[in-house]
């Protein structure tokens, strides 16, 4: 299960249980919306409830992540499971931004959000 939130011109995402093809999809339209109306999008992924994940979105995030590989500004990821901690470092060869991990969901935002740009 996902639940997704918008904020400060970032996309929060966090996973409880199964992260499924389905989600990641959910995940994906949250995140092109955003892109389209406001540009590139900060993302979280607070993956610290999550308790597995299914093959195909493994490839599913490969293949919007080289996609849109300039697209994202700063990407969070929340875990405290070491394979996920790896799986996230490898991920970062598939997108041209920075990409940082963290064991708490505020300092993750906290950093998401001290790189949105002011408006005025």
């Amino acid at each position: 299960m996902i639940a997704i939130e918008h904020k400060a011109h970032c996309v929060l995402a966090s996973v409880a249980g199964e992260f499924t093809l389905a989600d990641y999809k959910e995940f994906e339209d949250n995140v092109l919306y955003q892109m389209r109306f406001q540009g590139k999008p900060n993302l979280m992924f607070d993956l610290t409830e999550m308790l597995g994940y299914t093959l195909d979105v493994v490839w599913e995030e490969i293949r919007f992540s080289r996609e849109h590989r300039s697209e994202f500004g700063r990407i969070a990821i929340v875990t405290n499971d070491q394979w996920t901690t790896w799986a996230a470092w490898i991920a970062r060869l598939f997108v041209d931004t920075d990409v940082q991990i963290f064991d708490s969901a505020a300092e993750a935002e906290s950093w998401l959000i001290d790189a949105v740009p002011a408006l005025g």
